[in-house]
């Protein structure tokens, strides 16, 4: 019973002493609550972004592996920028990398083209994509409303076509009333069969909802009147090595293509490539919050180190008269260092519900995955509490020293 008055008697005159030296109290938690903001706002996004990356890269596809005609290279944010494509890579090329590459479990070939499409006066630009009907199963993509163009309107080389669904929305009332509508690609009429699932952006910056697909032989017997392809998509086995199906696939087509290293007319890429070139993004916005977090800590330390100093001096004739009546050189420090405590976990728990409450508009407004780690939570209000247990140790040793008689003498 005596220790817990004595216990709830400190937290009543830490409280009080806090409270008597309020705007002091309040700009020394003013740095915990900056650093603490900033800790758990920074990393809980870069948290949020990892995520958004992984599931971008499952839109990709399972385990994806592409190898596609000219250089593609990355940008910064990790996605995908095309360039030089030659006309020498070929259907055979790309039935020669499937067949051949043990890794390889299926693949598809395609050609990417933007190209204006247009119903009646409305028109709008598109990404069109002529492939195999297994691009769906390849791409892990799935069909809304209709269907799918099937294997004989492939050999019949039939004038269908699937539209995304920003593009159906965009040129009709509403996605679902494109379906059994003609569209054109300049002269060229396509039946809609089928409206695909809203997808939104994949890790490459291509938007999925953008883009209409047709059979790789209507496009390229029909519209074009070209034998090559752009690339091809492949998925590779559970648990394959990206690596070896890399080498392999610049082993074939080096052979077939007649080049030699540096001078490559086609690119390998992989979906765990642009994920990890991302997460090397995120990771620099991580660095760069511990920083600017571990700084504002430094400055709340330093802020609740100079109050506590101030508060022992002010304090020195409350010290004198609790030792007088028997509390020990424990009970002092204890109870200035609960203070400091307590001043930096209001802080730095303050700090973490604003950024909670910041968190979650960034996730709204910016249509990021909604991660919360309790672990991070916690941590930081710990972390803050540790911070001023460090912080106020010197001023409750100094307090925690004072003489009883030379207190009393010194006082008016």
């Amino acid at each position: 019973m005596t220790r817990t008055t004595g216990m709830f008697g400190g937290l009543r005159i830490a409280m009080q002493s806090l409270s008597t030296h309020r705007m002091r109290t309040i700009l020394a938690m003013l740095g915990v609550f900056l650093g603490a903001l900033v800790l758990t706002g920074v990393l809980h996004v870069s948290k949020s972004l990892v995520r958004k990356a992984e599931i971008e890269t499952a839109k990709l596809g399972p385990n994806l592996f592409q190898a596609a005609s000219g250089t593609i290279s990355f940008r910064r944010g990790g996605s995908v920028r095309f360039r030089g494509e030659t006309t020498t890579f070929t259907l055979r090329d790309a039935e020669a990398l499937i067949k051949s590459i043990p890794q390889v479990d299926k693949g598809v070939p395609y050609i990417s083209r933007t190209m204006p499409i247009r119903v009646g006066r409305s028109a709008t630009q598109c990404q069109l994509v002529a492939t195999l009907p297994d691009y769906t199963a390849v791409r892990s993509i799935t069909i809304d409303a209709g269907r799918f163009f099937t294997e004989q309107e492939l050999e019949r080389r039939d004038k269908v076509v699937v539209l995304g669904r920003t593009i159906a929305a965009r040129l009709f009332d509403s996605p679902e009333a494109a379906l059994g509508q003609t569209v054109f690609f300049y002269r060229a009429n396509m039946k809609v069969v089928g409206i695909m699932e809203e997808k939104g952006s994949d890790l490459s910056g291509t938007d999925q909802d953008e883009q209409v697909f047709v059979p790789l032989t209507t496009y390229m017997r029909r519209m074009s009147n070209q034998d090559w392809v752009s690339g091809v998509f492949m998925n590779l086995k559970a648990g394959a090595s990206e690596d070896a199906a890399r080498k392999a696939a610049i082993e074939i087509l080096r052979k077939r293509h007649n080049t030699k290293e540096g001078g490559d007319d086609f690119s390998i890429i992989t979906a765990q490539e642009a994920s990890q070139l991302q997460k090397k993004a995120l990771d620099l916005v991580w660095t760069l919050g511990l920083l600017s977090s571990g700084i504002s800590f430094s400055v709340g330390s330093l802020g609740i180190l100079s109050i506590m100093i101030l508060l022992v001096r002010a304090r020195r004739l409350e010290i004198g008269i609790r030792r007088s009546v028997g509390a020990t050189r424990g009970n002092i420090m204890g109870q200035f260092l609960m203070e400091s405590a307590i001043m930096s976990g209001i802080g730095g728990a303050a700090g973490v519900a604003a950024s909670a409450g910041l968190i979650t508009l960034v996730y709204f407004f910016a249509g990021l995955p909604f991660v919360y780690d309790p672990l991070l939570i916690i941590g930081t209000c710990a972390g803050s509490v540790l911070l001023g247990l460090a912080a106020g140790a010197y001023p409750a040793w100094q307090a925690s020293q004072l003489e009883i008689l030379t207190v009393l003498r010194s006082s008016p």
